[in-house]
């Protein structure tokens, strides 16, 4: 009878991890032994800021939240102790974690996955040197304002120069 409770509780833990995977377009796994306590609190900190979640599980109910969703290309990074991030913003994930791992090596970044797909160190450590979404909503938005200005400009310029043809006749 013990040991019902405890399959309840792993199977909440394990529906708990694939709704997070699951929902999040960035997912990253992480080694945290050697971190301090107060290392971890800092990371858990900068990731609360960024809207990242943060959660430390066994490897075994991890692999079983990700091959529920029929996600396996993890299977080897389940080694060790583990940590699973996840938000929605992919970007914010990845910069977020790369930032702390260069400041604190014992911080270690085994793998991930980007909207569900396999991704490796190389292309979390790529993500990281993106903008952050805001900023590339800014340049987008900036970018389309200075088309439409332009384009207003040019507009401007052809009624400019037609009432200067209609004065001079």
């Amino acid at each position: 009878m013990e040991n019902k409770p405890q399959l309840v509780v792993k199977e909440n833990q394990v529906a708990e991890l694939q709704s997070w995977i699951a929902e999040s377009s960035g997912v990253v796994l992480t080694d945290y032994r050697g971190l301090t306590v107060s290392e971890v609190t800092e990371l858990r900190a900068n990731l609360r800021k960024n809207e990242v979640g943060y959660k430390v599980a066994k490897n075994t109910l991890i692999k079983r939240a990700a091959n529920n969703l029929e996600i396996t290309d993890l299977d080897s990074h389940f080694a060790g102790p583990t940590a699973i991030a996840f938000a929605k913003d992919p970007i914010a994930v990845a910069k977020t974690l790369v930032e702390f791992a260069e400041k604190h090596k014992a911080l270690e970044i085994k793998a991930g996955l980007l909207d569900g797909k396999f991704v490796g160190i190389d292309v979390i450590k790529n993500l990281a040197k993106l903008p952050s979404r805001e900023v590339l909503l800014a340049k987008m938005l900036g970018s389309m304002q200075s088309s439409l200005y332009s384009f207003v400009r040019v507009i401007d310029q052809i009624r400019e120069k037609q009432e200067a043809v209609t004065a001079a006749e």
